[in-house]
């Protein structure tokens, strides 16, 4: 018998039956054994201690498992939200007056909690659709710049050499001239691991190579006494739970953290919803955004409470639990108290873990990030969304993180902008023996309608398209025969209309009217006609050149031609449609 729980608190619980437990508790410790090595090494690139990763891993499982929306989405440490964090923190500390002490834990908690903050307000306010600001070539490209910084961090880890350039080149400039000082066992250590990770994905091996490397490490570090060869090892983790605190926000640059807060929450979000998308498809599930803002917001506010940091949804802690057949949030729930365990018996076990090993678990992962199949795929696809995707690449190489967010957004602006700046446009005409309309264009049997020029503009007309969509339909106007009387612009692919292009309409009106054309409008939404009779262009017009459909216009040419003793045709010698514009969707 099925359990239910009726608090909307508990969705990822909704339907649950004790015998899913059966998978449900190998999915959980396969989840906390993957994400062990990550909950470790990915504080590294915020430069925070290791333990709170681990404290990461278990509350914030534990507050999506009671408000998250999804039955198999699994939270945690993300390297690109740790890279975003970490460049958030750095223009935190940068900010704060010289000799203050700086606690980088409470600034992580501190965003985790505005990364709350920010999914809730999100969610009241209903903009799931925030997170398709990024789309998915522009989150592409900003992942592979991500990755390759995150490559460059791992230098001194690797080598044991204290690096202080940022960037992606001048780092490995910085280790080249100081080659002298590296430290060759932790390089070939890191190396060592970095290959035993790659052989294990290539053998497909059953133990997942970051378990296997930290295994591995821990005991050749245990054997042959890493610490007292010069290998740094990560050192003391507390031993006990993390207990509830607030961080001191009033003591912090509140825009920093605001501004921060925002970044980690767009690219987090962002991605996170792309693989909500991706694994909810697999398992049958509808992803509702909104509904996963909640759900998110809780995941952050539960790590920011307790000194740790933000989170996302976990691409391979999904991908793990839904290969060994985890059916609901229970498999969050025993990956938690897994980690509870390893963090109270393995306390002595994981501080002699070597730092180079961390350093090949990152790399590795980052590795993972450049997705190359996929900017193949968007290559092949659209050769402008791949140049919007190197852009985003580039940002986050050249200008850092935080500032290749600014870039990504801009860049997909740009890309929104260009793509509805030149709406598609065409004259639309009969085909004898069928209904409808046809877009002269595309069918060359098409014949225009005597008399009436009935032309489509794909798009919205707004400030910054109406200069050219006024140009286009006066250059259809000018390369119309000369029987034409009428020319009417359908308005069904019209979604939106403002006062300047309102304006544009008004001035395309008045030159047709000066060749003794008249100008109509067909099937126009309601709210674009309104603003025409705000802005005094319906009136101009006339309320007798509004069309409810495109056969009225005809019908009522055919009846006015009938009146004035002319027998109408329904078909004529009007010139084919002219150039199109830059769009192919079609009519």
């Amino acid at each position: 018998m099925a359990v239910s729980f009726r608090l909307p608190m508990l969705r990822g619980l909704v339907g649950f039956r004790p015998d899913w437990l059966r998978s449900d508790i190998p999915a959980g410790l396969s989840i906390a054994a993957v994400g062990l090595p990550s909950a470790i090494a990915y504080p590294a690139i915020a430069g925070l201690p290791p333990e709170t990763g681990i404290y990461a891993c278990i509350v914030a499982p534990i507050a999506y498992a009671l408000f998250g929306p999804s039955r198999v989405l699994v939270v945690g440490p993300d390297a690109a939200t740790m890279t975003v964090l970490a460049a958030a923190m750095s223009a935190i500390v940068a900010s704060l007056p010289a000799g203050a002490p700086v606690d980088r834990v409470s600034i992580a908690a501190a965003l985790a909690l505005g990364v709350g903050c920010f999914c809730f307000a999100a969610r009241l306010l209903r903009l799931g659709v925030v997170a398709n600001f990024l789309s998915r070539p522009i989150l592409v490209g900003f992942f592979a710049g991500v990755s390759l910084s995150i490559i460059v961090g791992q230098i001194s880890r690797f080598t044991g050499v204290r690096i202080e350039s940022d960037g992606l080149l001048a780092p490995v400039i910085e280790i080249l001239r100081k080659s002298a000082s590296i430290h060759w066992p932790s390089l070939l250590f890191g190396l060592a691991m970095f290959c035993l990770l790659w052989i294990a994905k290539a053998m497909h091996s059953r133990i997942p190579g970051p378990v296997l490397v930290v295994v591995v490490s821990c005991l050749l570090s245990a054997l042959f006494d890493f610490q007292g060869r010069g290998i740094a090892v990560i050192g003391d983790i507390p031993r006990g739970l993390p207990s509830i605190s607030l961080p001191a926000i009033s003591q912090m640059p509140l825009d920093k953290i605001a501004l921060g807060s925002a970044a980690v929450f767009l690219v987090s979000f962002g991605a996170g919803l792309v693989a909500a998308r991706s694994f909810g498809t697999r398992a049958g599930e509808e992803v509702d955004a909104n509904q996963e803002l909640i759900g998110l917001g809780a995941a952050n506010i539960a790590p920011g409470l307790f000194g740790s940091f933000p989170i996302s949804v976990s691409d391979s802690r999904t991908a793990i639990s839904l290969s060994v057949g985890g059916r609901s949030q229970a498999a969050g729930l025993v990956s938690a108290a897994t980690l509870v365990a390893a963090l109270v018996f393995l306390h002595s076990a994981l501080r002699i873990l070597p730092i180079p090993a961390l350093a090949a678990i990152l790399a590795t992962a980052a590795i993972g990030l450049i997705d190359v199949h996929e900017l193949r795929k968007i290559w092949r696809i659209s050769r402008m969304e791949f140049v919007f995707a190197l852009i985003a690449m580039w940002g986050a190489i050249s200008f850092g993180v935080l500032n290749g967010v600014i870039v990504a957004i801009v860049a997909t602006m740009v890309y929104l902008l260009r793509k509805t700046m030149y709406p598609r446009d065409g004259l639309l005409g009969r085909i004898p023996g069928r209904d409808g309309f046809y877009d002269m264009g595309r069918y060359p049997n098409a014949a225009g309608i005597e008399g009436v020029a009935i032309c489509f503009i794909q798009g919205s007309v707004l400030f910054y398209n109406a200069d050219y969509v006024r140009t286009r339909l006066r250059d259809i106007a000018n390369d119309l025969p000369p029987n034409i009387s009428r020319f009417i612009l359908d308005g069904s692919a019209v979604v939106y209309l403002d006062s300047t292009g309102a304006s544009a309409l008004d001035a395309v009106r008045l030159a047709l009217q000066e060749r003794g054309i008249v100008f109509g409008v067909a099937e126009l939404n309601a709210e674009a006609k309104a603003l025409l009779e705000r802005a005094g262009v319906a009136k101009n017009i006339g309320a007798e050149n509004f069309f409810n459909d495109k056969e009225s216009v005809v019908t009522r040419f055919h009846l006015q031609k009938e009146r004035d003793g002319m027998p109408a045709r329904g078909g004529g010698e009007q010139t084919s449609s002219p150039r199109e514009g830059n769009h192919e969707q079609d009519v």
